[in-house]
Parts: structure tokens; C-alpha cells; sequence
């Protein structure tokens, strides 16, 4: 029998532990709430953005959401708040604040 992480504690037999490196289910980092981490806060001025999504491959954690070809926002659950996507905004959409409240 292999528990799952949430199961697993420090009386498990490490047979029954999930081998390292080994993904048994999809999608699980979608659950997790990874922005807690954040430092500093990237903000959208939609008024100055052209859509023209070149922030959107930059993004580590993909935290900019595209919806019919236009940036709809920032996810704030797993946005780490590197910066990267101001960095590379050439219209200034995309500024970062300090602090990691949005």
C-alpha cells in the first residue's frame, strides 16, 4: 500500500511511503497555496496594458492567467513576486510593490 503525502508521518514505514521524484497525481500544486512566500507584490494597471502577453512564458510559477487572448489578472495563491513579468512589461503594466499583500 503507498499513502499519500497527507499521510505520511513520523510512524510510517518508509515501505509504504511514495518513492521521491514520483508524481501520482496530476495537478496537486494547483491546491497549494505557494503566494503565502511573497515578499513583494507585482500590480496590473489594465489600462496600460496591450495584451500583448509577452509577460505570460516569463512567469515561473504561471501566475498570469490568459483568458481569450487577453491577461485577465494575477494569481496571487502562487505568484512568489520574483518581479520578472515588470521586468519584462514594455508598457509599464506591470509594476511590483513591496509588501505581500496584493
Amino acid at each position: 500500500m503507498i499513502r499519500r503525502a497527507k499521510d505520511i508521518n513520523e510512524h510510517t514505514p518508509w515501505q509504504e511511503m511514495t518513492l521521491g521524484g514520483e508524481i501520482f497525481e496530476a495537478a496537486t500544486s494547483k491546491l497549494v497555496n505557494t503566494g503565502a512566500w511573497r515578499t513583494n507584490t507585482p500590480v496590473l494597471d489594465q489600462e496600460k496594458c496591450r495584451n500583448c502577453l509577452l509577460c505570460v512564458p516569463y512567469c515561473p510559477d504561471s501566475s498570469l492567467p490568459v483568458q481569450e487572448g487577453k491577461l485577465v489578472g494575477i494569481d496571487y495563491m502562487h505568484c512568489k513576486g520574483c518581479g520578472i513579468c515588470a521586468e519584462v512589461c514594455p508598457f509599464g503594466a506591470l509594476s511590483v510593490k513591496e509588501g505581500g499583500e496584493p
